[in-house]
């Protein structure tokens, strides 16, 4: 009688043959294309990770746009405190010369009262402090002393004040310096990322835009809302074609804040320089009524920002090596739209 059991081929192990058979069974039901899946999974990794950097690099950017606006800030405060403490301190020697020129009076009219070497001291506030001794100041040098004293005490605050300023300036130069840094280094591991990629497939990663989202409500075409949006759509349009440089804000580079900063600035609006500032620089509209000139805030945290250019596209500047270009609006999570 015959048996039924099959044989393994000439010069195999029963095992291997198993393996062979589990093999052939998971690629006939993956419909594997030998070679494509291997390439296109590190190639779509390669793509995310970029586009995770890149992103990673425009919070950064923002970070530093904002300590650079909090430096000007505290810088124009500190000059503002310095000019107010000099006019402090002239009232402090205006006082003390006036009541110098007291006891100058009393020692002709026939010695220094020992009171008055006591209030040309340099703590005449310690002496104050001395309710007897107050008793016996004449009404004007007890005036011209109070009022000193309240300079005094005001100045000693006012330079508080300015020396606080001063600390906070030099935290946030650190912290400028600290955003510099990590734009700088995520935008370089994206590069290297970029540059690891074929020829072809870094020439298609340049070419296409971030993945778009289908399934918002998206406007149409239409008129801008008012003269200075139509202008400042027009601005940002002249910037086509320029190229993504952190920090830029034109006229010859821009990153994705400056260029609405600057667009808008040719149409005689004062934007602030962050997108998170931007955000709020007008009245939020719905994103199914957009009209061109309307400012696309993109991520919770508005990291990114372009301008409705009408058609269901935005005008922006995207992420380095690729320069100011439309996009669909719909290119990342919208959290917000601002009419100016």
């Amino acid at each position: 009688m015959g048996s039924h059991r099959r044989v393994a081929p000439s010069g195999l192990p029963r095992g291997r043959t198993a393996a062979l058979g589990v093999l052939s069974v998971a690629a006939a039901a993956l419909g594997a294309v030998p070679g494509t899946s291997a390439q296109a999974a590190p190639l779509d990794e390669t793509r995310a990770e970029v586009d995770r950097l890149h992103t990673a690099a425009e919070r950064a950017t923002e970070a530093y746009h904002a300590a650079g606006e909090r430096a000007g800030t505290l810088r124009r405060q500190i000059r503002a405190a310095q000019d107010h403490v000099a006019r402090r301190q002239q009232q402090v020697n205006t006082l003390r010369e006036s009541l110098g020129s007291l006891a100058g009076a009393q020692y002709r009219d026939g010695g220094v009262d020992p009171v008055v070497v006591l209030l040309l001291t340099s703590e005449p506030d310690d002496y104050l402090d001395k309710a007897a001794v107050f008793e016996r100041i004449g009404a004007r040098r007890a005036g011209e002393l109070r009022a000193l004293r309240k300079v005094l005490r005001e100045l000693a605050q006012e330079r508080a004040e300015a020396t606080r300023k001063a600390a906070e300036l030099a935290a946030t130069r650190g912290a400028l310096a600290a955003h510099k840094k990590t734009v700088v280094r995520k935008l370089a591991a994206a590069r290297r990322l970029l540059n690891s990629l074929p020829d072809a497939d870094r020439a298609a990663y340049d070419r296409v835009s971030r993945t778009g989202r289908t399934a918002l409500p998206l406007p149409g075409g239409g008129a801008a809302a008012s003269g200075r949006a139509a202008a400042a759509l027009a601005a940002a349009q002249a910037a086509l074609g320029r190229p993504y440089v952190w920090g830029a804000n034109g006229p010859s580079a821009f990153d994705c804040s400056g260029l609405m900063q600057w667009a808008y600035a040719r149409a005689g609006v004062a934007l602030p320089r962050t997108s998170q500032a931007q955000r709020n620089a007008g009245r939020r509209v719905p994103l199914s009524e957009a009209r061109p000139g309307d400012l696309v805030v993109y991520r919770s945290d508005a990291s990114h920002i372009g301008m409705y250019a009408g058609n269901g596209q935005v005008i922006h500047a995207p992420y380095p090596g690729a320069p100011v270009r439309y996009d669909p609006v719909g290119m990342m999570p919208v959290s917000a739209v601002t009419r100016v």
